[in-house]
């Protein structure tokens, strides 16, 4: 980045107010978190080492510090490809903004990127065979491929205005920020008390989340006609993005969380050290 991005808001799940500044950061430095209302301001790396896999968000946590929902700035920041940066943030969780990716795109967008001129320390991996994880009819694959591409698939047949939706993405930053960044988190609104009661979305609201019922969505209208499947795939990225770098393979997800994002982003990583040390 060429220049310092400010922004501010409520966290999703906290509710709580939090100021995040990112900072440019040099080569080779990757993407750290600090908590700087902390003592001594404690850094975390964007890494799958330092990952809490949390009910409906991803965590991360490395001793003291913790800081939770960091997967749609970890979205934008690789999905445009900004590899070296400092996240600064005052609180235990990223602000939720307008449940989108989009303001951080425009927000990055205004300071410009530049290059650093230095190759990047993991350049990535090109995968060779067939890689899956699975819970149920839940799924997340990656398959060899001539490009990054991913694609989505959600279903809930009890919610008609969601149904079953599909979306497939070829990655490149001019279409993150077009196609995958604006659509925003969505929820539903028969689970809205019960997850209030347990302590989660307390700062959750019309304005930051799409929420759907069963008669359809009460905060419309939507960016995307297949918005949801589109959010999905954001968080896909963000998860995705504790490995350093996208993968050059086709991935396919069905019905998946953020806890099997992450197994699947855990088995690529073992398949990556296995190749790696294989002549």
């Amino acid at each position: 980045m060429a220049g310092t991005v400010e922004r501010s808001g409520i966290g999703l799940h906290s509710g709580q107010s939090t100021q995040v500044y990112l900072q440019p950061a040099p080569p080779d430095q990757g993407r750290r978190v600090v908590r700087v209302d902390l003592p001594g301001a404690p850094s975390l790396a964007a890494d799958l080492e330092c990952v809490n896999p949390t009910l409906l968000s991803t965590e991360l946590v490395q001793g003291e510090a913790a800081v939770r929902t960091v997967e749609h700035l970890l979205a934008t920041l690789v999905g445009l490809g900004v590899a070296n940066v400092t996240i600064e943030v005052d609180g235990g969780e990223i602000p939720l903004l307008d449940g989108s990716a989009q303001d951080w795109v425009m927000a990055i967008a205004a300071v410009g990127l530049v290059a650093q001129g230095e190759p990047l320390r993991d350049p990535g991996y090109t995968l060779l065979e067939p890689l899956w994880v699975r819970d149920g009819d839940a799924f997340v694959a990656g398959f060899p491929a001539a490009e990054t591409r991913f694609s989505y698939g959600i279903d809930f047949p009890d919610l008609p205005a969601i149904g079953n939706q599909w979306h497939s993405w070829v990655w490149t930053p001019a279409t993150f920020s077009q196609d995958i960044a604006p659509a925003r988190t969505f929820g539903f609104a028969e689970q809205v008390d019960y997850l209030r009661s347990q302590g989660l979305i307390l700062g959750g609201s019309l304005d930051n989340a799409l929420v759907c019922s069963r008669e359809g969505w009460i905060n419309p209208p939507l960016r995307f006609d297949n918005e949801p499947v589109r959010h999905k795939l954001l968080d896909l990225l963000g998860d995705l993005s504790l490995l350093g770098t996208l993968p050059q393979a086709h991935i396919l997800a069905y019905k998946a969380s953020h806890r099997l994002h992450l197994q699947f982003a855990q088995a690529l990583r073992q398949r990556q050290t296995h190749d790696r040390l294989i002549p």
